[in-house]
């Protein structure tokens, strides 16, 4: 799918367009691709379950079909999700105009669409350094038009040299949810690049959602030609990092290939650890279109039952 940018047009509208948008093509492409034959319910109905209540069922859908389906209602939910953002600087990479940050808050929009439409329940947790938002989930309109305008703000007031803490808003977010969720992380994970203290900050976190029986999803967003591949041009360059302001000048043929081989280090580290802990960590390149985030959440969905 084409990936569409949005760029600070400054409406709520423009943002839940772009959802519905991203979230219809998705769909449609469902069912020329390998997933098509996931389960993507849209109905206001359910098949009826031994137990149920009898008065929920819709007998005029029963003469139709010869199938008992009960009416669902807007309280009703199968799933609870809670969408964690990093909102630190080096979210903004690589420029204003379409960003890490831009991407992640785009991809959550779309998975709020496709959540209220499947009429589970969905919370936006956002993060620094520390925990500055964290809402409960629920699976109402106006919770939903709430949420894009929290995501809204993200992307008209950027901060700069702000750094990231994802651990501490993770312990803080296991403490705050109370029922058992689907936990969906957007960060560029940088934060513990050579640092084996946050690392296993991180993943004592991480152990406090698993042990408080939630399951966590992280989409390790990065801007793939510059971040991993290391795709600049062949010159000198001063790089700037973003969270502290230091700066580096180095010509890239002399860096180049020791980064590389740091930073596939450093992933495979992260990937392995996942697998250990039995965490989903999915590569969300910010250029790559929002289909690789969808596909990851319907996987995940589907193996939850």
């Amino acid at each position: 799918m084409q990936q569409i940018n949005y760029q600070n047009e400054g409406s709520l509208g423009n943002l839940e367009l772009l959802a519905r948008q991203v979230v219809e093509g998705f769909i449609t492409g469902l069912h020329k691709s390998p997933f098509h034959g996931f389960s993507v319910e849209f109905a206001e109905h359910r098949l009826y379950n031994t137990g149920d209540s009898v008065k929920n069922i819709d007998w005029k859908l029963f003469a139709k079909t010869d199938k008992l389906f009960s009416k669902r209602y807007e309280e009703e939910t199968n799933l609870r999700c809670q969408f964690v953002i990093d909102t630190s600087s080096s979210m903004y990479f690589p420029d204003k105009e379409y960003n890490k940050l831009t991407f992640s808050v785009q991809s959550t929009a779309a998975l709020i669409y496709l959540l209220k439409k499947q009429r589970d329940a969905f919370g936006l947790s956002l993060f620094t350094d520390q925990l500055s938002l964290n809402t409960q989930a629920k699976s109402t309109g106006t919770h939903q038009k709430y949420l894009y305008s929290q995501l809204e703000q993200v992307l008209q007031a950027p901060k700069m040299n702000v750094q990231t803490n994802l651990a501490l808003a993770l312990h803080q977010i296991a403490e705050l949810i109370h029922k058992r969720s689907l936990v969906i992380v957007f960060s560029d994970m940088l934060h513990t690049v050579h640092d084996e203290d946050k690392i296993s900050a991180l993943f004592s976190s991480l152990q406090h959602l698993k042990f408080n029986k939630h399951e966590v999803v992280i989409f390790n967003v990065t801007d793939k030609n510059k971040e991993v591949d290391f795709d600049f041009a062949n010159r000198p360059h001063q790089f700037i990092d973003m969270e502290t302001g230091a700066t580096l000048k180095a010509h890239t043929s002399k860096v180049a290939a020791a980064y590389i081989e740091q930073m596939s280090n450093y992933r495979k580290e992260l990937a392995l650890k996942c697998a250990q802990y039995k965490i989903d960590m999915i590569d969300a390149d910010i250029n790559a279109g929002f289909n690789q985030v969808l596909q990851g959440y319907l996987i995940k969905r589907q193996k939850m039952g």
